[in-house]
C-alpha cells in the first residue's frame, strides 16, 4: 500500500514538473485562414462551412484542436517547438494537409530573444501528402495578413481540394449509352455481315461464284456446322484438320501404298523367274 502511494505521489509530482516546464517553454500562435470563395471565381459563389468544422495540429504524443471562428479562421494558441501535421476536418469540403514546423529563430548560431528574454519562434508550413516520407516537403505555403488583426501569430492560407460527395447521381437512360456498349457494337457488326454476305454472293462473277461454291462443298466444316455440302468422312480428324496435318498424312499413306504395291510386283517377278 505504501508503495502504491509513493508511486502515485511521484507521478503527480512529475506531471506537475512537466506542466511547469511546458508553461515556461517558448510558445507562439498559428492561424489558418479558410478561403471564402474559390480562387479565380467571378461567379460570386462563396464557401459555406458548417460550424462543426475544426482543425487539428498533431505530433508525437500531442494534439491541439481549434474550432472555426466567425472570421473563417482556425487559431492554435500556445504552440511549442516541434513539427506538426495540420488537418482540417469539414463534413462538406476537403482540405489539403499542411506540415507546420515551429523552430527557434537563429541569428547566426545563437537563438534570437525578445525584450523579455524569451526565445523567438519561427513558423513555416509546406504542403504534404498522405503516404509520403515526412521529409518530402511540397510547396511552401505563403503567409497571409488578416484584415481584422484580432488573431495573432503567423497566418497561413488553407487550400480547398473540392466538395465531398456522399451520394451518386442516378444515370439517365440514353440511346447513345447503349450504342457505346462493345457487345452491342459487336452484334451490329455481325448482323451487317450476316445480312450483307448474300448480297455480295449474288453480285459475284459467275465463274468466281462457281469456284466459291465448289470450295464450300469441299469444306468439311459445312457438314459439322449444318451448312450442307458433302458429308464429312466417318474417320475425319478435326484436330488434324485444324493443325494442317491431314494432307501430310494422306501423302504419307499414298507413298506407303505405292511402295507396298511396288514391293509386291517385284516379289511376283522373282517367283515367276
Amino acid at each position: 500500500m505504501q508503495l502504491v502511494t509513493i508511486t502515485l505521489a511521484f507521478l503527480g509530482s512529475a506531471s506537475t514538473v512537466l506542466a511547469a516546464l511546458g508553461q515556461h517553454l517558448p510558445q507562439t500562435s498559428v492561424t489558418i485562414s479558410l478561403p471564402s470563395a474559390p480562387p479565380g471565381d467571378v461567379s460570386g459563389k462563396l464557401f459555406v462551412f458548417p460550424p462543426s468544422t475544426h482543425g487539428t495540429l498533431s505530433t508525437f504524443g500531442q494534439t491541439k484542436s481549434a474550432p472555426l471562428s466567425v472570421a473563417n479562421t482556425l487559431v492554435f494558441r500556445n504552440v511549442t517547438q516541434g513539427s506538426y501535421l495540420l488537418d482540417i476536418h469539414c463534413p462538406t469540403h476537403a482540405f489539403a494537409p499542411l506540415r507546420v514546423d515551429v523552430a527557434p529563430t537563429l541569428d547566426g548560431a545563437l537563438e534570437e530573444r525578445d525584450g523579455h528574454g524569451n526565445v523567438k519562434l519561427e513558423v513555416k508550413a509546406w504542403e504534404t501528402y498522405r503516404g509520403n516520407n515526412w521529409d518530402n516537403k511540397g510547396e511552401e505555403a505563403p503567409r497571409q495578413t488578416l484584415k481584422n488583426g484580432r488573431d495573432g501569430g503567423v497566418v497561413f492560407g488553407a487550400k480547398v481540394l473540392g466538395e465531398k460527395g456522399y451520394f451518386m447521381e442516378r444515370s439517365k437512360f440514353s440511346i447513345l449509352s447503349i450504342l457505346r456498349n462493345p457487345m452491342i457494337l459487336l452484334g451490329l457488326v455481325s448482323m451487317v455481315i450476316f445480312l450483307g454476305m448474300p448480297k455480295l454472293v449474288e453480285n459475284m462473277d459467275p465463274e468466281m461464284r462457281a469456284e466459291w461454291e465448289e470450295n464450300q462443298k469441299k469444306n468439311p466444316m459445312n457438314a459439322l456446322m449444318g451448312g450442307g455440302g458433302a458429308p464429312a468422312a466417318p474417320n475425319f480428324d478435326m484436330a488434324a484438320f485444324l493443325a494442317g496435318t491431314s494432307a501430310k498424312k494422306e501423302e504419307s499413306s499414298g507413298d506407303a501404298a505405292a511402295s507396298t504395291g511396288g514391293g509386291a510386283q517385284q516379289g511376283g517377278k522373282k517367283r515367276r523367274g
